[in-house]
Order: C-alpha cells, then structure tokens, then sequence
C-alpha cells in the first residue's frame, strides 16, 4: 500500500474540542493533523481505526 492509499480523514470541520483536544470534524489531534503525511500506512490506519470511537465519545461528551 502506498502512502496515498489512504486518504486523509478531513472534512474540512476544523475545530478542535478544548476538552479532549480532538478535532470536532476528523476526531484526530492536531500532532496527528500536523504529522499526518509522515505517517506510515500502519499509523495511518491505526488512527483512521481510532476515529469512529473518539467522535463518538467527544458527541456523548457534547449531550
């Protein structure tokens, strides 16, 4: 797989919770936004793996 093959999880929503320091779009931090071309396949799909649990926790944390 190459870099490319996994595609950024941006949905141009930026802004990141003051709480849990995740963006309120993409669910990543912004070390993970900053680094994200440097990543490697694995510690791409590793936080694309991440995603669904953290914005559901940050939208629990909204209710």
């Amino acid at each position: 797989m190459s870099r490319s093959a996994i595609q950024s999880p941006c949905i141009k929503v930026c802004a990141v919770d003051g709480r849990s320091g995740l963006c309120l779009g993409c669910g990543r931090t912004l070390k993970e936004i900053g680094g994200w071309m440097q990543l490697g396949d694995a510690g791409r799909q590793a936080v694309m793996d991440a995603l669904p649990e953290r914005l559901a926790r940050v939208k629990a944390a909204e209710n």
